[in-house]
């Protein structure tokens, strides 16, 4: 009986310990999970009794909303252009400051404070005074006697100008990019320098393939952050010009938080949320054909 009392007593102190834990998971992240799902078949709008009208707002999504498809296919370009920009650029840094250097703790912390800041509010309003049209990058360019770029004002640069933004903030994905190397055979190396093998060939041959599980990683994380990023577009250009950076992110905050349709806004979350798992899946699918593990399989 005691020993009975004894479990129950154990149990119930994890579970208090928990506790915490387990009520923000239920309050803040499975009920608006449930809920959004419910209204995104109501007309609800803030100050509206929500009510049920079917499929009323998938259907008036896909056939009537011109800016939907926009939105939708300003993300994607987003995703492809952003996504494979930080992931090279942070394996870069990390190929860097693999090395014995003096300092070089110190040089990795400097490198991942952008991680860190970048998705600020505070980040995004320097990022607009930065890449305005008399800001510090066309100041550069006329030192050196080049011509100006509308980076901001142009259709076709500014959501390029947007992603540099997201690339900025490699950090996290250079800390894991520098963790998968310090886990590669020394003796690997060793013997492809006996081979003759260049550093270019023993990159492409011995890092990349066994880091392999890193890059897979690091590509769903940045990809699931890419399609749910805000801040920059609605800070930095609002969607603007001519909607070349309307995000499906900032569509979703308009629909919900400036025009009240609070139902509909539910709708495109869940949209965003299929395309994400869709992608994702077909990700993961495609794994097992150029990811590597030391038990020679790919990703299940």
């Amino acid at each position: 009986m005691n020993v009975s009392l004894s479990k129950i007593a154990k149990r119930n102190v994890g579970l208090l310990y928990i506790a915490p834990w387990l009520i923000g998971f239920l309050v803040l992240q499975l009920y608006p999970f449930g809920a959004s799902l419910m209204y995104s078949f109501t007309n609800y709008s803030i100050t509206n009794v929500p009510k049920f009208i079917g499929l009323d707002n998938y259907t008036a999504m896909l056939t009537k909303d011109n800016n939907f498809y926009k939105s939708l296919s300003t993300t994607i370009a987003y995703v492809f252009i952003s996504v494979p920009m930080k992931l090279i650029f942070a394996l870069l840094v990390a190929l860097l400051l693999n090395v014995k250097l003096k300092l070089v703790n110190l040089y990795r912390t400097l490198f991942y404070l952008p991680s860190i800041l970048g998705g600020s509010v505070a980040v995004s309003i320097l990022w607009r005074f930065l890449f305005m049209k008399e800001g510090m990058v066309n100041r550069l360019l006329d030192t050196v006697h080049l011509p100006a770029i509308n980076w901001l004002g142009s259709p076709k640069i500014a959501l390029f100008t947007l992603s540099l933004l997201s690339v900025w903030q490699f950090g996290s994905s250079m800390v894991l990019f520098l963790a998968g190397l310090k886990q590669v055979p020394t003796e690997l190396y060793e013997a492809g320098r006996v081979d003759g093998a260049s550093k270019f060939r023993m990159f492409f041959t011995i890092t990349l393939p066994l880091i392999t599980p890193i890059v897979f990683f690091n590509i769903i994380m940045q990809l699931v952050n890419a399609f749910q990023d805000f801040t920059g577009a609605f800070v930095v250009t609002n969607g603007g010009p001519m909607n070349s950076t309307y995000l499906f992110a900032l569509k979703l905050y308009d629909e919900g938080f400036k025009f009240y349709k609070m139902g509909y806004a539910s709708a495109l979350s869940w949209v965003l949320f299929v395309l994400i798992l869709v992608v994702t899946a077909i990700i993961f699918k495609t794994s097992k054909y150029w990811t590597y593990y030391e038990d020679g399989g790919g990703a299940k």
